[in-house]
């Protein structure tokens, strides 16, 4: 026997995985990497939000104060409350335009029964109610009479619209004694230099525990599931028994009560001014900060967070332009439209890959 065979023989094969171990193993890896490929576009999503955010910081200055950031915050907490709404409506597979407008009917119908007398904080439950009416009949046409959801929220939208206006076509205002000024109070949490202090309002504590409520709803409940089961395929949620209709007409009220209590945040944040104008675009921002935070408009997927964080990437080019001053404001739209473009175009190449 020659030297090489002994060498050959001496050393142990090495053994093969099993079959079971070895499928196991490619299914965690395609687990891990379907998971991934979800937060891709709510990664990108925060990319962009700190380059943005850096800068303006070195551009302009001031940005990352506690003074900035706390306006920041305090200004866009009625969008903020809308994009939690959008969210869960877009993971269902569904559409919401109403919502910009019923901020301004509900918004001019709470503000005029303070004036004629209703007590403020009962109008601002009935703001809430009334949203979550529109909410209510949206989801009933889309639910029971099988109404594309951009069809009934639309209706709803120039329903909305047309109340407002019939309400009052000029600015109301709320009574001075109203409670819905407490909701604008500025709480110093420190005292910084200057005008460099850090501030929230009752208001943006509200959108903090819509979004904290969001998630509990949306990723920890049974009907946050149920949502999730409807985007991804209606007709197989159906047949796991679960509660469908039921599930569909709530969120849509859910989207409604919430867009009326943003016409609460936001009327407090202005004054207590309501006006019939309110709210309009306020739609399209609320679905761009959603596909920018990495919610498929397919359904079935969606994160409250990267809806936040969509939110905040729209702030950050308001700031840019507010701060120089030089661009034209109109061009907020162009960029925004540019931004959500690139992000729909994302979520088609990861869904192709996904479907491979």
């Amino acid at each position: 026997m020659s030297a090489s065979g002994t060498l050959v023989e001496a050393i142990p094969p090495v053994p093969d995985l099993p079959e079971g171990k070895q499928a196991a193993r490619s299914g965690r890896m395609a687990r891990l990497w379907e998971r991934n490929q979800t937060l891709i576009p709510t990664l990108a999503a925060l990319v962009l939000l700190f380059g943005m955010l850096i800068y303006a910081e070195v551009a302009y200055g001031r940005v990352f104060h506690a003074g900035t950031m706390s306006s920041l915050l305090i200004s866009f907490a009625p969008t903020i409350i809308l994009a939690v709404g959008m969210t869960i409506v877009i993971v269902s597979g569904g559409i919401d335009l109403s919502v910009g407008a019923v901020v301004a009917f509900s918004s001019v119908a709470g503000v005029m029964l303070m004036n004629i007398g209703i007590n403020g904080w009962a109008s601002m439950l009935l703001m809430i109610l009334f949203g979550a009416l529109f909410g209510a009949v949206a989801g009933v046409m889309v639910q029971y009479f099988n109404v594309q959801p951009f069809i009934a929220t639309l209706a709803m939208m120039f329903l909305a619209r047309g109340l407002a206006s019939i309400l009052s076509t000029t600015p109301v205002q709320a009574p001075e004694d109203s409670p819905i000024h407490l909701l604008a109070t500025d709480w110093k949490l420190y005292d910084g230099p200057k005008v460099n202090d850090l501030t929230v309002t009752p208001g943006l504590i509200i959108a903090v525990l819509v979004v904290l409520g969001g998630m509990f709803f949306l990723h920890r409940s049974r009907s946050g599931r149920t949502v999730y089961a409807i985007g991804g395929n209606e007709g197989s949620a159906g047949l796991m028994g679960l509660p469908v209709a039921k599930t569909r007409v709530g969120i849509y009220i859910i989207s409604g009560a919430l867009s009326g209590l943003a016409a609460v945040v936001y009327t407090a944040e202005v004054g207590g001014k309501a006006q019939n104008v309110t709210g309009i675009g306020w739609e399209l921002d609320a679905i761009a900060a959603v596909v920018i935070g990495g919610t498929l408009l397919t359904g079935g997927y969606g994160y409250i967070l990267g809806s936040v964080v969509g939110v905040f990437v729209i702030a950050a080019m308001r700031l840019i332009i507010t701060k120089d001053g030089t661009i034209n404001p109109e061009y907020l739209t162009i960029i925004t439209g540019g931004v959500l473009l690139v992000f729909v175009l994302l979520q088609r190449v990861l869904t192709r890959r996904r479907a491979s």
